[in-house]
């Protein structure tokens, strides 16, 4: 079967603003949590398992929280960016289905309870370690500056929502108190990168940039993001190749972190299929439906377990 062409030279789909789109099913209070996303909120688990601890009880445990208070608190930053743009979702053909924009969930209600939602992740992250509840402050900070103005912002919107991913990674190591090196810290963050200029060139692809669903893509040219995330995927690679060639545990009989690297870069690039298709506005809905994505994962993670605990 031939490959279908680059995002950029097929032609562009025209927003269909006068045909409804089905609503969700669910009731209108799960659906605003967007718990499908909570699949991001994966990534505290990445700390202890290049650590090679995440198979002891009491870092499993730590871990366990550090992922309840993120789902916590990333569906209370959604919550107020929901109100907050509640107008420019009625313009896009998906968003538009949000219990706020649609109506559903008043804007004072939503408020409360995403500000309700984020306290408690804060207040219980502290008691837990208050490393862990300066992290999740940290980003419930970022996600207000981000919602407050910093999203009109280019470069630094894609910044902002990059460091959502990082602080997730982080707060894995401040939950089980494990030690993140500084080629985790840039892994994390340049992973992020790719991820997030994907998502912004898919919907620039997808909606173009004078929908109004969201400002900052007027900015930003497709070819600009395609050099984001291109660029982005190229220093990943090569910060997980220097991580898997120099970790604690590469020097075992067989190197199975250096065989984690064919894993990796095999589910980056199929990861990297699909931004060039602009189909990767949403991640965490290709996580959940791509099953060659979830076998390489898979795979990856056995052979990372195998490199730390394998002696």
């Amino acid at each position: 079967m031939a490959s279908p062409p680059p995002a950029h030279t097929r032609p562009r789909p025209q927003l269909a603003e006068t045909t409804p789109t089905a609503r969700p099913p669910g009731p209108a209070w799960w659906r605003v949590l967007r718990t499908r996303q909570w699949t991001k909120n994966l990534l505290v688990l990445a700390a202890p398992l290049a650590a090679g601890s995440l198979l002891r009880v009491d870092v499993a445990l730590g871990a366990g929280v550090a992922l309840a208070l993120f789902c916590l608190a990333s569906s209370g930053c959604y919550l107020v960016n929901d109100v907050l743009d509640a107008e420019q979702d009625r313009r896009h053909p998906v968003k538009r289905t949000r219990p706020v924009a649609a109506g559903e969930i008043g804007p004072r209600a939503a408020l409360l309870a995403g500000v309700a939602l984020q306290t408690v992740a804060i207040v219980a992250g502290a008691l837990w370690d208050p490393a862990l509840g300066a992290t999740m402050a940290a980003y419930s900070i970022t996600q207000a500056l981000y919602v407050a103005g910093l999203k009109h912002q280019p470069p630094i919107d894609l910044a902002v929502v990059a460091s959502g991913f990082l602080l997730r990674a982080v707060a894995g190591g401040a939950a089980t108190d494990t030690r993140l090196s500084t080629w985790f810290l840039l892994l994390a963050t340049f992973g992020a990168f790719f991820v997030v200029a994907g998502k912004r060139y898919s919907e620039r692809v997808q909606v173009g940039s004078e929908a109004g669903t969201r400002p900052s893509l007027r900015h930003y040219s497709e070819s600009y993001l395609r050099f984001v995330w291109t660029m982005a995927a190229g220093v990943t690679v090569v910060v997980y190749l220097l991580w898997a060639l120099t970790g604690p545990h590469h020097t075992g009989v067989v190197p199975w972190e250096g065989l984690s690297v064919v894993a990796f870069v095999l589910g980056l690039l199929r990861y990297a299929a699909r931004i060039d298709q602009a189909t990767a506005e949403h991640p965490e809905d290709i996580v959940a439906s791509d099953r060659g994505l979830q076998v390489v994962g898979v795979i990856w993670v056995l052979l990372v377990l195998a490199g730390a605990v394998v002696e």
